[in-house]
């Protein structure tokens, strides 16, 4: 899965293409342009059969550098990373932080591709390509760009799950800035696999990314959280923070966003359950935070299950009939 990580920390779904795919593409570029090429030196030799042989080689380079070498160029830039190869793949280039590409992407891209790919008929890009952790050929190494693909199985793709109602906008005051960018990838990835994982192991990671997230924060998490809900808690956090910077309009009040829905009344604790209150009972290591298959009396931040609350006792007493009685 791609490394990358957006100022949301949220990392980039899109994967790195795989050499396969992109030298599939590169050939279906190759074959849309030696056809264009083709097409337009029989209209320009036979539109120029006056002129010496010169002219007609000068011709010749000019249409080879025109068609082969700045077609390219030219359709990356307009496309924003989608040739028309790459379009038929589901590849696309983007910078290394994951934006669109621009014009001088396309330019160092395009220019290093003609001595790695048509010079040597593809092999150094080929070599580049299997050395690179990510796929990466030199233009792209050079252009600082990445292909990554756009066409991703849902079934492969993770949703972090959301924070317990009963979290929000407790997490508004932490300070967050000496956190970095791996940490909050690793801490993502958890949250979006961790219904895939052994319950121990599970809660294992959950509190040791937990501990690394305070150490980095200088503020201890609170008792009775269970560490799962707390890195999305502050994950949701961190995104809300981000997400205010970019559209100060927003609807986020109190450091997170509203809640709304069920569970976020004020009649119920909601489908994640109440925060877990440590007792001096809870000496022995905590239930783990996954559901088992089938049950759905906890949700998957649950760490202990409280009592349900008792039920008021039924009254004996009749309606009043609205007269006081006699003093």
């Amino acid at each position: 899965m791609s490394e990358l990580v957006t100022g949301e920390a949220v990392a980039l779904e899109l994967r790195p293409a795989k050499l396969p795919s992109r030298a599939l593409a590169v050939l279906l570029d190759l074959a849309v342009a030696v056809i264009a090429y083709i097409v337009v030196t029989i209209g320009v030799v036979a539109a120029t059969a006056s002129l010496d042989e010169a002219a007609q080689t000068a011709l010749s380079i000019a249409m080879f550098v025109l068609l082969l070498v700045g077609g390219p160029i030219a359709v990356e830039t307009l496309s924003h990373g989608r040739s028309l190869g790459k379009l038929a793949c589901g590849l696309r280039v983007v910078r290394d932080d994951g934006g669109p590409i621009r014009f001088r992407h396309a330019l160092v891209r395009g220019l290093i591709g003609v001595i790695e790919i048509l010079m040597t008929l593809g092999v150094v890009a080929v070599i580049a390509s299997l050395v690179s952790a990510r796929g990466r050929r030199l233009g792209d190494v050079f252009a600082g760009t990445l292909v990554v693909r756009e066409r991703v199985p849902l079934a492969r793709t993770g949703i972090v799950p959301p924070p317990p109602p009963w979290l929000a906008g407790r997490f508004s005051g932490l300070d967050l800035s000496a956190v970095p960018d791996g940490l909050w990838l690793a801490i993502r990835q958890y949250l979006t696999r961790m219904q895939q994982l052994d319950p121990q192991v599970g809660w294992s990671m959950a509190e040791q990314l937990a501990a690394d997230l305070v150490a980095r924060t200088g503020t201890p998490a609170p008792q009775g959280v269970p560490p799962a809900a707390y890195l999305a808690a502050v994950l949701q956090e961190r995104q809300a923070r981000e997400a205010r910077r970019a559209f100060s309009h927003g609807s986020f009040e109190g450091g997170a966003p509203s809640v709304s829905g069920a569970g976020a009344g004020a009649g119920g604790p909601g489908p994640y359950g109440p925060p877990v209150v440590p007792t001096a009972a809870a000496a022995a290591p905590p239930t783990s935070p996954y559901r088992a298959e089938g049950d759905r009396s906890s949700a998957p931040y649950d760490a202990v299950r409280q009592p349900a609350a008792p039920q008021d006792a039924p009254s004996d007493d009749r309606p009043s009939t609205g007269f006081a009685p006699p003093a």
